[in-house]
């Protein structure tokens, strides 16, 4: 039976290391980890305070979302979690937050263009809105898994958050931190009411090509 205490501490750590940094608060928001041979996910528990979060208290589950290990409840969108690992091959880690300057968005429906080669590398071609359906139901866990089809790493879900996509927990908070700084940029932009430009096509296509890129070694490396 394999160890699942590196996963659980792998997604303490992080919540600590975002709790301290501020883009998560008291019980808002989760985060999974994929579990390399099973096909089986780590994420933090329901309505649990980060501070006060340590290994034992993460939840582990299947894919069909039964629990496997840990005596807490786990997220409410535990579900949405595990659809993404489904149908995303290359997504090892997932973190959903309640970040403001995206949320803001979130509330406005309005999608991300390409602004920044960057964003385009890490991020996707663009950061698409999935539409509202309210938290924990099928409805959301059926849009999420739709849309994230389309190989990107950060969406903009409406009147709610954000859900980011990382092939390792590191590459996931630096895809939440640099979305969190498109998004102030691109409001900034919008507040002056003149012509928002993006980057040309040709070289969106390329930064995406080595996203794709980094996506299929991950996929390579899903059941190692």
């Amino acid at each position: 039976m394999i160890n699942y205490n590196s996963y659980k501490q792998q997604v303490v750590d992080t919540c600590h290391a975002l709790l301290e940094r501020g883009y998560l608060k008291a019980t808002e928001g989760n985060i999974s980890a994929r579990i390399k041979g099973e096909n089986a996910l780590a994420v933090t528990p329901s309505n649990y305070d980060y501070e006060k979060m340590q290994a034992d208290d993460i939840c582990i589950l299947n894919l069909d979302t039964k629990q496997l290990e840990g005596e807490k409840k786990p997220s409410i969108e535990s579900g949405m979690h595990a659809a993404v690992y489904q149908v995303r091959a290359d997504a090892h880690c997932i973190i959903h937050t309640h970040q403001p300057y995206a949320s803001a968005l979130a509330l406005i429906n309005m999608p991300i263009p390409a602004l920044f080669d960057e964003q385009v590398r890490y991020l996707g071609r663009s950061v698409d809105i999935i539409s509202y359906a309210p938290s924990g139901t099928g409805f959301l866990k059926n849009a999420v898994k739709s849309k994230v089809k389309n190989n990107n790493n950060a969406y903009i879900l409406q009147n709610h958050g954000v859900l980011i996509l990382g092939g390792t927990m590191e590459q996931a908070i630096h895809n939440m931190a640099l979305l969190e700084k498109c998004a102030l940029t691109y409001l900034l932009a919008i507040m002056t009411e003149k012509k928002i430009t993006k980057i040309p096509l040709p070289i969106r296509e390329i930064a995406f090509a080595k996203l794709r890129a980094d996506e299929k070694k991950f996929a390579e490396i899903k059941d190692l």
